[in-house]
């Protein structure tokens, strides 16, 4: 798939990169005005840190990561479902991801997160949808997983680490983007659920 087909995509991911890596430089001012600070946003009516918090990443690490991912799914979807629902499924998954850690944390000041893995799961559970015959690839494990699959081990993790207090990855950000992927996707093109079912025979 050629990135230049796909202009929603591309420029989605230069903005991304452009912007985690100028917070890279100037984390102090960047990172804590832009992240997801719910105190901020509930208390001082941040407002924009709900979206902006998508653009932003921690280190380099998250940044390669996401930007993989996204390289390896956005542009097949975005020539799928058109570039102006991709946007809205792009925006919208990073959005509702990160309510459910405004409304729990919003009277915790320390409280910060960032990074477009929410958006990204919507993006990749609206794939699985349309591609639900498709294989998909994880780290160190060469076997590529049924799509379907992988969405149920997906979702379980995702509940699982969220009981994990300690690890500093929004797991919740992650189901829920991936929820609202789903369901965004079905609002828009009701007849991917017949289409998925039927194909779902073939996935073995």
């Amino acid at each position: 798939m050629n990135f230049f087909e796909t202009p929603v995509s591309l420029l989605i991911l230069i903005l991304i990169l452009i912007f985690s890596i100028v917070g890279f430089k100037r984390t102090n001012s960047i990172l804590l005005r832009f992240s997801l600070n719910p105190y901020s946003v509930v208390h001082y009516r941040k407002y924009y840190q709900i979206f902006t918090h998508i653009f932003l990443h921690f280190d380099f690490i998250h940044l390669a990561f996401n930007a993989m991912t996204f390289y390896f799914f956005a542009p097949e979807l975005e020539t799928t479902i058109g570039s102006g629902l991709f946007l809205l499924l792009f925006l919208t998954s990073g959005i509702v991801s990160s309510l459910p850690s405004v409304f729990k944390n919003k009277n915790e000041p320390n409280y910060y997160s960032l990074g477009a893995s929410g958006a990204i799961a919507g993006i990749i559970f609206s794939f699985i949808l349309f591609y639900p015959t498709s294989r998909i690839y994880i780290f160190l494990i060469p076997i590529g997983i049924p799509s379907p699959i992988f969405a149920v081990i997906y979702l379980a993790y995702c509940i699982y680490a969220s009981k994990d207090k300690s690890s500093k990855i929004n797991h919740e950000a992650h189901f829920w983007g991936a929820v609202w992927g789903l369901v965004l996707t079905i609002i828009l093109f009701p007849s991917v659920i017949p289409f998925f079912l039927q194909s779902f025979k073939n996935i073995f």
